[in-house]
C-alpha cells in the first residue's frame, strides 16, 4: 500500500479541490456603477467581482468619488498626495491628500488582493477598486485592442489569503478594458464618482440561509456555539441549512486506479471522500477520516431533527455539546463523547447510526448518498473558502459572527415583511440580551432609548442645572450684601432727631434687612 506523507496528501487533496472551484466564481450580488461622468454611465452597471473577504454593507451602497493611486499599493506607507486627479496645492507645495471618504482604485499585480486592500484601508479608503492588468483570453476585444500575446485563461478570484480577517472595506475587482477607460479620466483630472451597491435576494416573507464549514473548522465554531437562540428567534420565518465541506476524493486522485487508498487514513469509503488532517499529522490526533464521519452524523441529526422545521434545535444542542465534551484530539473519534453529546441534546443514537449506514457508510468502496449531495452541493455553490455562510444564496463577506449573519438575514425580507425580532434587534447595542429577551433594551432596534427614558433624562438635567443655577444665584447675592456691609462700615455712625438709630453702621449691623430711607 502507498502511503503519502501527511503534507504530500493534504497538498494533493487541497491542490485538487482548489482546481475544481476554481472555474466556480461566486455569484455577485453586488454592482458597480459610474455616474460620474455621465458618458461612462451603464444602465446594467460594469462587470466585475467581488472580493472574498471584507465586510460589505449588505442593503447598502458606497457612492463616493475616485482617487487613482497611480500604484500598486504594496507599500504599507501610502502616500495620499499622489495620484490621479491632481488636486490643489496647500501652503507648504504640496498636493492636498485624498479627500475622504473616497474610494480609492488600485493597480493589480506585485502582491496579494488581501495587502492592497489593507494598505488601501489605512489610507482612509472606504472602498477599493483594483484595476485589472491583464486581459481575458475570452475577452478577443480587449487581446485585439491592447496587442497582447499574453492573457489570462480564467477570471481572478479575489481570495483571502489567510490574513484578511483585518480587513473591514468592501473591494471589487474591474476588468481591464473598463478599468482603463476610467484611469483614463483620472489621469485627464476629470472627476469621477462610484458607486459599489450589495443587495441581497428578496423573494418573499422567508430568508434561506446556509452554513459551509467542518467539524474541525475553527473559525466557526464560536458562531455555532452562540446562533442557537438566534435560529429559533427566527422560528419559521426563516430556514437553515448545514452544509459539511467534503473533498471529492476521487478528482483529488486520493483514490487510485486500483482502488487503493493514496491518501491513508485522510479519506473513507477507499478514498471517495475526505478532509484535511486537523493536526497535519496522519499517526496521531484527529485524522481526515474523523471529520469526515462527524460530518455525516451531523448530517443524519439534520436530516432527523432539522431539516423539516428550518431551526433544527436539537442540532444547534448537539454541535454546542459535542464542542464541550469532544472536541479535542482524544474524543474527537470517540464513539461513546459522541453518544454522550446525542444523549445531552435529546437525540436517539440508534437512529443516527442507522442513518449513518442506509447511507452508505464509510467502511466499503461505495458511495454515500448523503456525502455525494454535498460532494455535489459545493461544486455547484462555488463554494472556495470556509467558513462560508450564504443568505438567500449569496456569500457573506467578512468575518463569521452572529450579529452579522443576523442583520444579512433580516435584510433579505421582502420590504415590510420583516419579523418583529429583526426591526428590534438590528443595530441593538446589547445584541445578545435583545435576542434574549426579544426586546432591544432601552427602545426599538439601533441602539435608541424610549421616549419614557428620553424625557426622564432630560427632566434628571433640568433639575441639577436648576439647583445649580439657583445655588449660584443664592452665594452672588450673599457675597454681594457682604460688599455692601464692608462698604457701609467705613461710615461713621448718624444719630437721627429723634434718638433712634438710623445710621448705614446700624443698617450694616443688622445685615441690610431694613431700609436707609424712611
Amino acid at each position: 500500500m502507498t502511503l503519502f506523507r501527511p503534507s504530500i496528501a493534504a497538498a494533493v487533496l487541497l491542490g485538487a479541490a482548489n482546481v475544481a472551484n476554481a472555474d466556480s466564481a461566486d455569484s455577485v450580488s453586488s454592482r458597480l456603477q459610474v455616474h460620474v461622468p455621465q458618458t461612462l454611465f451603464k444602465p446594467e452597471g460594469y462587470d466585475h467581482r467581488e472580493a472574498l473577504f471584507g465586510v460589505p454593507p449588505y442593503g447598502g451602497s458606497i457612492a463616493q468619488s475616485v482617487f487613482y493611486a497611480d500604484s500598486d499599493l504594496c507599500d504599507p506607507t501610502v502616500d495620499t498626495r499622489k495620484g490621479f486627479p491632481i488636486r490643489p496645492k496647500d501652503s507648504k507645495g504640496n498636493m492636498e491628500p485624498w479627500t475622504s471618504p473616497y474610494i480609492l482604485m488600485v493597480d493589480r499585480g506585485g502582491c496579494s488582493f488581501v495587502q492592497k486592500v489593507r494598505n488601501a484601508q489605512r489610507s482612509g479608503a472606504a472602498g477599493v477598486v483594483i484595476a485589472d492588468n491583464t486581459c481575458l483570453c475570452s475577452d478577443k476585444d480587449c487581446v485585439s485592442a491592447n496587442g497582447e500575446d499574453v492573457c489570462q485563461p480564467a477570471e481572478p478570484i479575489m481570495a483571502d489569503d489567510g490574513s484578511g480577517g483585518d480587513i473591514s472595506v468592501p473591494s471589487f475587482l474591474m476588468f481591464k478594458v473598463d478599468a482603463d477607460s476610467l484611469k483614463a479620466e483620472l489621469r485627464a483630472n476629470h472627476p469621477v464618482q462610484v458607486e459599489m451597491q450589495w443587495a441581497l435576494p428578496k423573494p418573499d416573507d422567508r430568508v434561506e440561509y446556509d452554513l459551509w464549514t467542518t467539524p474541525s473548522d475553527p473559525v466557526s465554531k464560536d458562531f455555532q456555539k452562540k446562533f442557537k437562540p438566534v435560529a429559533e428567534a427566527l422560528g419559521d420565518r426563516s430556514y437553515f441549512t448545514p452544509h459539511m465541506y467534503i473533498y471529492d476524493g476521487i478528482k483529488s486522485n486520493c483514490q487510485g486506479f486500483d482502488g487503493e487508498n493514496m491518501c491513508f487514513n485522510l479519506c473513507t469509503n477507499n478514498g471517495r471522500y475526505c478532509a484535511t488532517d486537523p493536526d497535519n499529522d496522519l499517526d496521531h490526533g484527529i485524522s481526515g477520516a474523523d471529520v469526515v464521519k462527524e460530518s455525516l452524523r451531523r448530517i443524519c441529526i439534520w436530516k432527523h431533527h432539522g431539516e423539516s422545521d428550518g431551526v433544527g434545535s436539537a442540532w444547534w444542542k448537539y454541535v454546542e455539546e459535542f464542542m464541550e465534551r469532544c472536541d479535542n484530539p482524544d474524543f474527537f473519534a470517540n464513539d461513546d463523547c459522541s453518544k454522550d453529546a446525542l444523549k445531552h441534546a435529546g437525540i436517539d443514537e440508534d437512529v443516527i447510526d442507522r442513518c449513518m449506514r442506509d447511507s452508505g457508510g464509510l467502511e466499503k468502496d461505495t458511495s454515500n448518498t448523503f456525502l455525494e449531495l454535498e460532494v455535489q452541493a459545493q461544486v455547484q455553490r462555488g463554494v472556495v473558502i470556509l467558513p462560508t455562510a450564504f443568505v438567500n444564496t449569496v456569500a457573506l463577506r467578512g468575518g463569521l459572527s452572529v450579529d452579522t449573519v443576523f442583520t444579512a438575514i433580516c435584510n433579505g425580507y421582502l420590504e415590510g415583511t420583516e419579523p418583529d425580532i429583526c426591526k428590534q434587534c438590528v443595530g441593538c447595542g446589547d445584541f445578545d440580551q435583545c435576542i434574549a429577551k426579544k426586546k432591544c433594551k432601552g427602545g426599538s432596534g439601533g441602539g435608541g432609548v424610549s421616549t419614557h427614558t428620553f424625557m426622564s433624562s432630560i427632566l434628571f438635567i433640568s433639575l441639577i442645572f436648576g439647583a445649580a443655577g439657583f445655588w449660584h444665584y443664592r452665594k452672588t447675592r450673599e457675597e454681594m450684601r457682604a460688599q455692601v456691609r464692608g462698604i457701609l462700615a467705613e461710615y461713621m455712625p448718624l444719630e437721627g432727631d429723634d434718638g433712634q438709630v438710623g445710621s448705614p453702621m446700624d443698617f450694616a449691623r443688622r445685615g441690610g434687612t431694613e431700609n436707609l430711607m424712611s
